[in-house]
């Protein structure tokens, strides 16, 4: 554009020194006007032929400069009629409808993947330059613990709260880790990279492996407790019988020690059928079988058995209700079973003395098992829902194992950790 004004500004001061030539030389003879007109209409078709040749391209080329600058990739130039200047405008003109093509390309990619990663069921957070949250989708935020993904948008995933935010931020460049954290929940998180605008940008990929990983160690455990139980008890139900006869036999003797040491071996062989038993009954939980229920009511009804537990150890336990119902749909049975083993265990951890609190809510619906025991240490709470793992010397690792199944079969989250304040709380929170 500046070109244009300023070819219009050098015709005007020709135009005008023409015309002023043009009045001089009128009264010097009809020659030298005829001359001066000559050379004035000669002035005026170089400054027309200048324009065409040089002024009018560079306009083009300034005009084209300008849709690039402002990145309008949909407008194209006219041709000048000027050879060389019409192959640099068709040129330009090919090189904008690319740049749309590409533009276009890598907005459908770009929404594509968009796309994609919100309906991923494998969670997604990439980090800025601070190490903070940049973007995520729903899966991530649920993974987290937080509401939103605005929740988490801006944030370090440490300041989340959750065990999973802390492992993700301890995972270094190019490391994958598999984790099993204090709600039973397996996740696979790995950490990478991708280039953009010449910047690496970290994101963690965490895939939840849960209902897989439970999946084959269920699996696995169940062929190897039915091969144990049927062996075990085929070999105890031939001792039993030999030592039925044994001890028919030794009445008749009257030893009355001898009679005593088979005493002692049919009682043995009766605890370690209990004790295959026990492993068995695992995987024969039944299907739950879920209604409409008040979870205080549920609560209260156990409050005399568990009363009468916690009396054993001289353990107090306190309820801590809701005011307002809270309705829930579980199984009645199944979901008592698994409080009483919640409260066995606060129990057994307190060893003798302490408080057990058993607590409520409605919003959301959530039942709470705390106790002011020795707490869980973070190694431990990594492997609390493993298959038969236990921290107590006689203990078969059984009562973990089957609260984890039963909350799974009622589609709950929950999780048992230690808190800052020295309580250990088993938090258990029912699908809305």
């Amino acid at each position: 554009m500046k070109f244009r004004w300023i070819f219009m500004v050098l015709s005007v001061v020709l135009f005008s020194a023409n015309i002023v030539l043009v009045w001089i030389m009128s009264g010097r003879g009809n020659m030298a006007f005829y001359i001066t007109e000559g050379v004035a209409f000669v002035s005026l078709l170089l400054l027309f032929f200048f324009y065409g040749k040089i002024i009018k391209p560079l306009d083009t080329i300034a005009n084209g400069i300008d849709l690039l600058r402002e990145q309008d990739f949909s407008s194209r130039l006219s041709p000048v009629g000027q050879r060389e200047a019409d192959r640099i405008v068709e040129m330009f003109n090919r090189i904008m409808a690319q740049l749309k093509e590409e533009r276009l390309r890598v907005r459908e990619q770009n929404h594509f993947m968009d796309l994609l990663i919100a309906a991923s069921p494998m969670g997604i957070v990439i980090f800025d330059g601070h190490g903070r949250v940049s973007m995520c989708n729903d899966a991530a935020a649920k993974f987290l613990g937080c509401e939103s993904t605005a929740a988490l948008r801006g944030r370090s995933v440490d300041d989340t709260g959750s065990a999973l935010g802390c492992v993700i931020a301890g995972l270094p460049y190019g490391g994958a880790e598999t984790v099993r954290l204090s709600d039973s929940m397996i996740y696979r998180c790995s950490r990478l990279s991708f280039m953009d605008k010449g910047y690496a940008h970290p994101f963690v990929m965490i895939e939840k492996l849960t209902a897989e990983v439970m999946k084959a160690e269920r699996k696995a455990y169940e062929k190897v407790i039915r091969m144990i139980a049927h062996e075990v008890n085929n070999s105890m139900a031939g001792v039993n019988s030999m030592l039925d006869t044994v001890s028919a036999a030794v009445e008749d003797t009257g030893d009355s020690d001898l009679a005593e040491l088979v005493k002692v071996c049919e009682q043995r062989c009766m605890a370690m059928s209990r004790f295959i038993t026990s492993f068995a009954a695992v995987v024969k939980i039944p299907d739950a079988v879920l209604c409409r229920c008040d979870l205080n009511e549920c609560v209260g009804a156990a409050k005399v058995l568990l009363e009468s537990m916690c009396g054993l150890r001289d353990v107090k336990l306190c309820m801590e209700l809701c005011d307002d119902e809270v309705p829930v749909m579980l199984d009645r049975v199944l979901m008592e079973q698994a409080l009483i083993n919640m409260v066995k265990n606060s129990t057994e951890s307190l060893g003798h003395g302490g408080e057990v609190t058993i607590v409520t809510s409605s919003a959301p619906p959530t039942l709470t098992v705390i106790d002011n025991g020795p707490g869980i240490s973070e190694e431990v709470e990594r492997k609390l829902f493993s298959p038969f793992f236990s921290t107590k010397p006689d203990g078969q690792g059984i009562g973990l194992l089957f609260i984890s199944d039963v909350l799974n079969k009622h589609k709950c989250t929950f999780s048992l950790r230690t808190g800052d304040d020295g309580l250990t709380r088993f938090s258990v929170r029912f699908p809305r």
